[in-house]
C-alpha cells in the first residue's frame, strides 16, 4: 500500500491508513478517559442535581401542604370569630333589650310611686285645706251666729257640734248636687 501510494497522488477524500490508525486508537484512549474520569463526574452531578430538584419538589409539595392546612386552619378559626362575633351581638341585643324592659317597668313603678305620692299628698292637703276651712269656716258661724242671736257662743263643746253639724249639711248638699 505504500507503494501503491508513492506511485500515485493521494486522495485528499481518503485518509492515510496510519492516520486512521492512529486517530482510532487516541480517540480510544480519550474515549476511555471520558469514560472513566470525566463520565462519572458528570453523572455524579447529574444525580446530585436531580436529587436536589426532587429534594426541592418534595419540600415545596410539603410547603404547599403545610400553608394549605394552614390557610384552612385559618379559615375555620375566622368562621369561629365569626360566629363568636354573631353570637357576641345577638348575646348584646338580648341584654340590651331585656336592660330596656327592665327599665320600662322601673320606669312605670316610679311613676306609679310618684303618682301614688301625689295623690296621698294631695289628699293630705286637701284634708288640711278642708280642716283649717272648716275651722275658719266655725270660727265665722260662731260669730256670725252670735251677733244674730244676741249673745256669745263661747262654749267651745257646743260651738263645734254646731260647726260639724253645719259643715256636714253642707257636704251633704255638695254630694247630692253632683
Amino acid at each position: 500500500m505504500i507503494h501503491l501510494a508513492a506511485d500515485e497522488p493521494q486522495s485528499p477524500l481518503l485518509p492515510v491508513l496510519p492516520e486512521v490508525v492512529i486517530g482510532l486508537i487516541c480517540l480510544g484512549i480519550i474515549f476511555l478517559i471520558f469514560y472513566k474520569k470525566l463520565l462519572p463526574s458528570i453523572n455524579k452531578a447529574l444525580d446530585e442535581r436531580r436529587e436536589a430538584i426532587e429534594g426541592g419538589m418534595e419540600k415545596a409539595e410539603a410547603a404547599q401542604a403545610e400553608a394549605r392546612q394552614t390557610l384552612e386552619e385559618y379559615r375555620a378559626q375566622l368562621a369561629d370569630a365569626r360566629h363568636e362575633a354573631a353570637r357576641l351581638r345577638q348575646d348584646a341585643q338580648e341584654q340590651g333589650a331585656t336592660l330596656i324592659a327592665e327599665m320600662r317597668l322601673e320606669g312605670q313603678r316610679q311613676r306609679e310611686e310618684i303618682i301614688a305620692a301625689g295623690h296621698a299628698q294631695i289628699t293630705a292637703d286637701r284634708k288640711q285645706a278642708a280642716e283649717a276651712l272648716r275651722q275658719d269656716v266655725g270660727k265665722l258661724a260662731t260669730d256670725l251666729a252670735g251677733r244674730l242671736v244676741g249673745e256669745s257662743l263661747e262654749d267651745h263643746a257646743r260651738q263645734s257640734r254646731t260647726i260639724d253639724r253645719f259643715l256636714d249639711d253642707l257636704e251633704e248638699k255638695a254630694e247630692a248636687a253632683r
